[in-house]
């Protein structure tokens, strides 16, 4: 893994939120000069300003100094700050290179390895299930970046961890040029992003820069069921190890059996594996193979045990198809991580009961057309709620037992728990943003779960 080196000069960081914050705090622990500003005017906002003002930056709250990041060296970008928005406009109107908060850090990580994972869906939780794996088997290992760690928390500890379980999203593989990891995993590709990216292949070119530093010692993990990750890999220096849940691969489910397989050996039934869906089986395969190609001393009978052992004992994470309950004889699924289209059609698709699903949100460009055949097999009734409900409606409203609410998440909940009985699902996997009515889609998932809960 390498890190770009530190400019010279002063660096200017947009957004004070976690990532931005943590960047500024590296950049001045290792003797650079900051300006750090963000338009928002939030408590927290002020609190990191305060914090960042403390340890010797410049600091604007509510407002960006135009003039000043067009002097800079170089521009830290929150992958949250729209690439339209005034301050990277300035940056690119002056040549002012852009990097990622996960770019500084490199700089300063260059004895820990990378397992880069990226992906359309599924990364957060494929890196979750690595970092789990490589703690398992007695490694240092920290999972950081798009999972919610930044990067540079990591790189500003006493000690560095030996290895790192890296997810990166398409806007932080967009600013970070020097990510070489150890081994690069792609766990699937489709659409999504539509209300930032111009075109899809715009989108699929950022997921492509995980390639960019490919050499002949590189290792990569990619999904032998999906031909865009295999056509994006294409002729990328490299080793390549694949999975799949339908096919003889690298790592697979046979199916006949409901064994699940890596590198020829047995790893363990599906049916102890503790997560819903096969795509969730797609993900503890990719992170198994990702793990038991890193190093050798991972590729042993005694370390494929003592994985089938880790997997046993991983649930899944919060917000992504995480039963939060059974009330009443209905079981309620958290599934508020699925903001986009495919990762609501992969949960739909694994749903086993009758349900009733929540689709709504901030609507991110993606028609709804393509859930029609999976909701004709398992849901009995749609609810649309937020600002997407008119064009979820409009897509499917005609094919399903379908009612169209507004914002009030509470009536939403309460709906729901009218149109379900016994033996029925209350599944939250709504293929949208947070935006309209949350912070984010955290909040969303933790008022569903509040609300799941809450007998009427």
């Amino acid at each position: 893994m390498t890190g770009a080196d530190q400019p010279a000069g002063e660096v200017a960081v947009l957004g004070m939120g976690k990532s931005g914050t943590a960047a500024a705090k590296l950049l001045l622990a290792r003797g650079s000069r900051v300006y750090a500003s963000d338009a928002g005017i939030s408590p927290t906002v002020h609190a990191n300003a305060d914090a960042l003002r403390l340890l010797g930056a410049s600091v604007d709250v509510g407002s960006h100094d135009l003039e000043r990041i067009r002097r800079a060296s170089r521009v830290v970008v929150s992958p949250g700050i729209d690439p339209h928005n005034p301050p990277v406009a300035a940056a690119h109107q002056a040549n002012v290179p852009l990097v990622s908060e996960i770019e500084i850090a490199l700089a300063a990580l260059t004895r820990s390895r990378v397992i880069a994972v990226t992906g359309t869906n599924g990364k957060t939780t494929t890196t979750a299930l690595i970092g789990h794996l490589l703690r398992a088997l007695g490694v240092d290992a920290v999972d950081a970046g798009n999972i919610g760690t930044p990067l540079s928390v990591i790189a500003l500890s006493d000690q560095h961890p030996e290895w790192i379980a890296l997810e990166m999203s398409s806007f932080q593989l967009h600013d970070t040029p020097s990510l070489t990891p150890d081994v690069g995993v792609l766990t699937n590709l489709s659409p999504d992003h539509l209300d930032r990216y111009s075109t899809t292949e715009e989108y699929y070119a950022d997921k492509a820069r995980l390639f960019s530093n490919a050499s002949s010692s590189s290792k990569w993990v990619l999904n032998a069921d999906d031909q865009l990750v295999n056509d994006m890999a294409g002729h990328a220096a490299g080793e390549r190890f694949r999975f799949s849940t339908r096919i003889r691969s690298d790592a697979w489910l046979d199916s006949t059996t409901g064994t699940m397989i890596l590198r020829g050996d047995s790893l363990m039934p599906r049916s102890e594996l503790r997560l819903l869906g096969d795509h969730n089986v797609a993900n503890a395969l990719a992170a198994s193979l990702a793990v038991s190609i890193a190093d050798d001393r991972f590729a042993t009978t005694e370390s494929l045990e003592v994985m089938a052992n880790a997997l046993r004992g991983f649930h899944s994470l919060a917000h992504r198809l995480e039963i939060v309950g059974e009330v009443d004889g209905v079981q309620w699924i958290n599934d508020s991580k699925a903001t986009n289209v495919s990762s609501t059609l992969v949960a739909v698709s694994g749903m086993k009961r009758p349900t009733v699903l929540l689709l709504g949100g901030r609507h991110k460009g993606e028609a709804y057309t393509a859930l029609a055949p999976a909701i004709a097999k398992t849901v009995k009734k749609v609810i649309a709620y937020g600002e997407a409900a008119s064009e979820v409606e409009k897509d499917i409203g005609k094919l399903v037992n379908f009612e169209k609410l507004g914002s009030n998440f509470e009536e939403v909940m309460e709906r729901a728990r009218q149109s379900a009985g016994p033996g029925d699902a209350i599944l939250l996997s709504p293929a949208c943003s947070s935006f309209d009515m949350f912070r984010n889609y955290e909040e969303r998932g933790a008022a569903f779960r509040r609300l799941a809960l809450q007998k009427s």
